[in-house]
């Protein structure tokens, strides 16, 4: 179980840590944007019944605690809907991950970069850049 600090709150949030280090990804591309947005989530069973939401501010100190010293592999698919969410007037909500053991398909048009950010990438670049 991962925890984060938010602000000067002695108050930690606990969140399994697989589950912290997808969101640790999508928490920290928009705060790294300068955005502001709320994270919402469902209390655990060991906590009283409900739910809770955060006000994400890029000004406010944040601090991500994982109990498992290794990373844990990222599942692309479970970032990109923690961004869509966060995206969305809602903010961010913590929803389960959707396995998808299929393989990643990927478009002959579309080519695939590593260590390329997401951005549109021209035909002339993928020509003269190496794989």
């Amino acid at each position: 179980m991962g925890t984060i600090y938010y602000g000067d709150s002695g108050t930690p949030i606990g969140i399994e840590d697989r589950a912290l280090a997808h969101l640790k990804v999508a928490i920290t591309t928009k705060l790294r944007r300068g955005e502001s947005f709320t994270l919402s989530w469902r209390h655990g069973e060991d906590q009283p019944r409900g739910r809770s939401t955060l006000w994400l501010h890029p000004s406010i100190p944040l601090r991500f605690v994982f109990d498992e010293p290794e990373t844990p592999e990222l599942s692309r698919s479970w970032i990109e809907d923690l961004m869509r969410s966060a995206n969305s007037t809602g903010g961010i909500q913590l929803i389960p991950e959707h396995l998808d053991t299929g393989p990643i398909h990927t478009p002959a048009s579309q080519p695939v970069q590593v260590g390329v950010d997401v951005q549109q990438i021209s035909s002339a670049e993928t020509k003269t850049q190496p794989v």
